[in-house]
């Protein structure tokens, strides 16, 4: 159980502030529709939304550099997007929040990924997604990678994350020029796993699946929750992709950290998930990974990184939406909780 006093969140989040990040990964819109629902459709049995309000909002690994910025930290986003009328969008919503857009390639042969959500009565009733994921080709993957080296090798950055939506931007080939490079600089990389590049992301620093991520991505079966079984598949991938610090999400059960020692035993601890009224858990996952990596750059221990993401992983489930975490709540919740 840790307990920090007011000097050692302060210290805590001045080392945030120091640490400059690149994130890598797929980028998308999330675009809302808010109303309210007073009657059911007469032309099927469904709910009518009367829209009162439109917005738009970063989302993906461009809401992973949202976290990292409102934390404090300098933050080098690194994606593909269309060109297209939603890439205007995104780009202006970069603009908004104070984003370098120098490491935003643009791509004749992809849209620009959005997530239509449909809210009413504050509960999101329906999505709609507008993508392309198939991979980057060679060219295009050549193009990506020139940008990222380029920053990497121009600019002082402490770790890479590697924020994997699935949506085509990071392939196999990516992610081995990514690890290649951050090797040679001797770059921590973080990676949030999907299933389809799971694999590939052996010896990275740190990996953070969540429950569905972790099973899919070993093909094994979790029927029935238990932390034993947790262990163990934790344990497994460990040993198969050579990666020495596992965090698993485990959603309303929390979080569980692991970490291979060079003897090949093992540490773990799990933290039981903090009580809270859910609104909406879209995104909670991006801020796990943006406070992971900045506890882990900071030189926090493990406990430290899985109780500090957990917390800010649940703060944000409180706001309908995908929102960053909000700083000055987080360090008042780390000095009012017991994590």
């Amino acid at each position: 159980m840790l307990v920090y006093t007011p000097e050692q969140v302060n210290d805590i989040f001045e080392k945030f502030s120091l640490q400059s990040i690149m994130v890598i990964g797929d980028v998308m819109i999330d675009a809302y529709l808010w109303g309210k629902v007073t009657r059911i459709s007469p032309e099927a049995p469904v709910p009518i939304v009367a829209v009162n309000r439109r917005t738009n909002r970063l989302g993906g690994a461009a809401n992973v550099a949202l976290n990292l910025k409102a934390i404090g930290a300098r933050t080098y986003l690194c994606s593909v997007v269309g060109k297209d009328d939603r890439s205007v969008i995104f780009k202006k919503l970069m603009q908004e929040n104070n984003l370098c857009p120098d490491g935003i390639m643009q791509s004749e042969k992809r849209i620009t990924t959005t997530k239509f959500r449909v809210i009413g009565n504050n509960a999101q009733m329906l999505r709609v997604d507008e993508e392309i994921d198939t991979p980057l080709d060679d060219e295009e993957n050549h193009r990506f990678f020139d940008l990222i080296q380029n920053i990497i090798r121009s600019v002082r950055i402490n770790a890479v994350i590697i924020q994997d939506y699935d949506k085509g931007v990071i392939s196999p080939l990516l992610i081995n020029q990514i690890l290649q490079l951050a090797d040679e600089k001797m770059i921590p990389v973080v990676v949030d796993p999907k299933k389809r590049n799971f694999s590939f992301y052996r010896n990275v620093t740190l990996i953070k699946p969540n429950l569905k991520e972790l099973t899919e991505g070993l093909g094994i079966s979790l029927d029935v929750f238990s932390l034993d079984k947790v262990r163990q598949a934790v344990r497994l991938l460990h040993k198969k992709m050579h990666v020495p610090l596992v965090l698993a999400t485990l959603s309303e059960e929390g979080i569980f950290v692991s970490r291979q020692l060079t003897d090949g035993t093992f540490t773990d601890h799990h933290l039981p998930a903090h009580l809270r009224s859910i609104a909406d858990v879209s995104g909670a996952g991006d801020t796990v990974i943006s406070l992971a990596c900045l506890a882990l750059t900071a030189g926090l221990s493990d406990v430290e990184i899985a109780a500090i993401s957990n917390l800010a992983g649940g703060q944000v489930c409180e706001s309908v939406g995908v929102v960053p975490v909000d700083r000055t709540k987080l360090m008042m919740e780390m000095l009012s909780r017991k994590l």
